[in-house]
């Protein structure tokens, strides 16, 4: 019995030993090959990196320019989509008040062109790779009033659509319900290619209240979003045929547009002025 009474502790004392260390290799102690072995790290979080909340009287200049014209001084009739606007820089077309920044369209006679409204974009004040962008907005509708949130390359010489556009948000006013994400490749207008999703309101329309629009967008995927509700996929399948070119620096744009291609024109049932009116612009990035 006393030899029994003797072991035992000593075989206690041995698998506690036994225990201890491999809980501590477990915790990243040293194994057999002397290798260490590290705890996963943490996951990322969006971390805020730019934003406008349209807090004061005037647009930033810091943070945004502006576009003029029809898009014939950047080589393009009406931008590219035969649009019937001329973009200006107005109080009458664009102004922040209230917190808001209201971009609004208008029917007038103004330099040859019987509408007006406005562009603005951060080329080379905010240009990003990769982030959640996303904007707080609500929307104009009319047949021919087109709204967009969306981006491009910011690069020397861009070849639309080589390389590669990002529609966050696009509306067409006679489809108020409804708005569009897509993205648009190919290797010249001669071989444009684009791909998208739409979502609709389960009831109401755009213009009835405020809605956030959204991409989350990390290497090889962008996700579209709205009101955290997601839609719409891209990854570089989406282009199979095409290089994929977003992951690539891009820019912000945001713009209400009169007639062109896609809404056509504008007609008796449209009615004027229309805008669309913006709280907040944030970029979150993978920190």
């Amino acid at each position: 019995m006393l030899f029994i009474f003797h072991i035992r502790p000593l075989l206690f004392l041995l698998l506690f030993a036994f225990v201890s260390c491999s809980e501590d290799l477990s915790l990243g102690g040293e194994v057999s090959n002397g290798t260490p072995e590290l705890p996963e790290p943490g996951e990322k979080e969006w971390v805020l990196v730019w934003q406008d909340e349209f807090d004061g009287d005037v647009l930033d200049p810091e943070k945004w320019s502006y576009q003029y014209g029809t898009g014939r001084e950047e080589g393009l009739t009406g931008w590219g989509n035969n649009e019937l606007q001329y973009y200006t820089d107005r109080e009458e077309n664009v102004r922040v008040e209230g917190g808001m920044l209201h971009i609004t369209a208008h029917e007038e006679l103004y330099e040859g062109m019987q509408y007006t409204s406005a562009r603005i974009r951060t080329i080379n004040k905010g240009d990003w790779t990769y982030g959640r962008i996303e904007a707080r907005a609500k929307m104009p509708q009319g047949q021919g009033i087109w709204p967009a949130i969306w981006m491009l390359p910011t690069r020397d010489n861009p070849v639309w659509p080589r390389d590669g556009e990002i529609d966050i948000m696009e509306l067409v006013g006679h489809e108020p319900a409804t708005v569009h994400g897509t993205v648009h490749f190919g290797t010249d207008w001669q071989n444009h290619e684009w791909r998208g999703g739409e979502y609709t309101l389960d009831e109401g329309i755009f213009a009835d209240d405020f809605h956030v629009f959204a991409i989350e967008w990390k290497m090889n995927e962008i996700q579209f979003f709205v009101n955290d509700t997601h839609y719409f996929t891209v990854t570089p399948s989406t282009t199979a045929g095409y290089q994929y070119p977003f992951n690539n620096p891009f820019h912000l744009i945001l713009n209400l547009a009169v007639g062109g291609n896609w809404p056509g024109s504008p007609d008796a049932t449209t009615e004027f002025p229309q805008s669309m009116i913006v709280d907040y612009v944030r970029v979150y990035q993978w920190e």
